[in-house]
């Protein structure tokens, strides 16, 4: 027979069950964080050409410089070979940055479309960076909160070949010191304070071009 007591303990104890937390949720970058986390990276005092706390080669330093003739303002070019991105801009100029590039054969030269830009995003690792490499990607397959410790950084690009998302990202680094080197598994990195600067100039739906890893130069200093 069944009492009432024995009816309000079962349910209680099947609502619970419903009710609980599960066990994983989806990441989350929390806006209200975003200016506190843009000040921790960035040097007090900031100077984009000649504040460098990160040691790098001071030619990895945010310049303007003439860009060739014919380039379009607004899209993005990246040289492969000197590792280097620019900006075009009206007039004939560009801004030039210090970037790191894919290692071995996962750069991935050509042409993409900037649909979406964001701050402070949150990071998945794909299917193949975890078979790839599970010592370094496996523990973050269900995702990364935003934050100065994600490997996407301050600020991000992402490229699309029509609508298809390519998971190529040009993005924000943790690890400035991999600037001028071949290191990413896929992506174009940058320092973070660097592409915090960048970030308010680049619209979407511009052009990102990624030069081949041989002797193409898209703007001159």
């Amino acid at each position: 027979m069944l009492t009432r007591r024995h009816f309000i303990v079962t349910s209680t104890a099947l609502f619970s069950a419903q009710l609980a937390t599960p066990a994983w949720a989806a990441p989350v970058s929390n806006p209200n964080n975003w200016a506190s986390w843009d000040a921790r990276v960035t040097p007090v005092n900031y100077d984009p050409g000649t504040s460098n706390p990160w040691g790098l080669h001071p030619r990895f330093l945010p310049q303007r410089v003439e860009a060739n003739a014919g380039l379009t303002p607004g899209d993005i070019h990246v040289d492969a070979v000197a590792r280097y991105l620019y900006h075009i801009e009206p007039g004939g100029t560009a801004m030039r940055y210090g970037v790191a590039i894919a290692k071995g054969t996962l750069y991935e030269p050509g042409s993409y479309t900037i649909r979406r830009k964001a701050k402070w995003p949150v990071w998945t690792p794909t299917r193949e960076m975890i078979q790839r490499e599970p010592e370094t990607y496996a523990q973050h397959a269900n995702g990364m909160n935003g934050g100065p410790n994600n490997p996407l950084g301050s600020r991000a690009f992402y490229l699309y070949e029509g609508n298809r998302d390519t998971y190529l990202r040009i993005h924000g680094s943790p690890y400035s010191r991999s600037i001028g080197g071949r290191a990413s598994s896929g992506c174009v990195r940058m320092v973070m304070a660097h592409i915090i600067g960048l970030y308010e100039n680049v619209e979407t739906g511009s052009t990102a071009i990624l030069h081949p890893p041989e002797p193409i130069i898209s703007a001159r200093s």
